[in-house]
């Protein structure tokens, strides 16, 4: 049998070119090779979304992201976190097992409390619903971004708690890290982030890329400028950018001119494809509830046997 892959993109934003190097093409080479589990975790979404009408269009917006990107519906299960209540049982679940101490490490809370922000309770367990997310499914492997391994390190130290506590129940996952393309750059330099205002979306118009690879901040010290070449060989391969890059060293508008043009070369194809799709709500809407139901019939046989281990099921 397959092994089992998951993973998520919280609708809280249009992709960006980050998210589509760092995950989603991993996404598209691994449905064939993987039993593949791809969610949209809209409860997730509520620690910073609390628009009803925005999140319900980012919602649909993911969905039909995820297949102008070219998952298929026949091969890959694609549904929303909330179709599925396991998810959030399973989570209070871990709840009464995982620590305050030990949630205290967790990289987003800590980020949080650097900031001098109140954290609410939700991006406190922001960690066990992922957890429960993961485990549920039996899942082998999580392709992640780098700075989203310690999730998948919670969710193994949870799944070992939970058996040691009630016996052999849930399998231990392993994160799936890319590391060519493990921290996709902003045009800032800094990690490309829709929080920090630093990204080039995945679907952006002509007018767009250009006007956002110009503002590339680029270092003068030398005649490569890195952050426009880190950006660069997502779209080619570093031995065809090697004599570009010495033939143009320190001409920088030349080079940002380069990478405008593979990226609209890169980026037209997928634009025009999500437009199609998204044109047809319908048939989206039915990929996601289609998806959504046989999801949830795993989950339940799942639950069914939690319920068992830990003592609540009684008939």
């Amino acid at each position: 049998m397959k092994k089992i892959l998951l993973s998520g993109i919280k609708p809280t934003g249009r992709p960006h070119i980050g998210n589509y190097f760092g995950a989603m093409r991993q996404f598209v080479e691994l449905q064939n090779e993987y039993e593949c589990f791809f969610f949209i975790p809209d409860y997730h979404a509520l620690t910073t979304v609390q628009n009803s009408e925005e999140l319900k269009q980012n919602t649909l917006d993911v969905a039909i992201d995820y297949l102008a990107i070219g998952l298929d519906p026949e091969k890959v299960l694609l549904y929303k976190q909330s179709d599925i209540p396991e998810h959030a049982e399973l989570a209070w679940i871990f709840d009464c097992l995982v620590t305050v101490p030990y949630l205290e490490r967790a990289h987003a809370y800590k980020d949080a409390v650097a900031k001098k922000k109140e954290a609410s309770v939700g991006l406190f367990n922001y960690p066990v619903l992922m957890a429960a997310d993961i485990l549920l499914y039996d899942t082998d492997v999580v392709p992640v971004g780098a700075d989203q391994k310690q999730h998948v390190e919670i969710a193994r130290d949870i799944a070992e708690k939970f058996n040691r506590i009630y016996g052999e129940t849930f399998k231990l996952p392993n994160a799936h890290i890319m590391k060519e393309v493990a921290v996709v750059p902003g045009i800032d330099g800094q990690k490309m982030s829709k929080s920090y205002g630093n990204t080039i979306p995945l679907f952006a118009e002509d007018s767009d890329i250009e006007k956002l690879a110009m503002s590339i901040v680029t270092d003068s010290s030398g005649g490569v400028p890195k952050n426009v070449y880190e950006i660069h060989k997502l779209f080619r391969s570093e031995k065809e950018l090697e004599k570009l890059y010495e033939e143009k060293a320190g001409k920088y508008k030349d080079l940002k001119e380069a990478l405008i043009a593979d990226m609209k070369n890169f980026i037209a194809p997928l634009r025009a494809k999500r437009a199609t799709i998204a044109g047809d709500t319908g048939a989206v809407l039915k990929v996601l509830k289609d998806g959504g139901e046989r999801t949830r019939a795993l989950a339940q046989t799942k639950m069914d046997l939690v319920r068992e281990k830990i003592g609540v099921k009684l008939y």
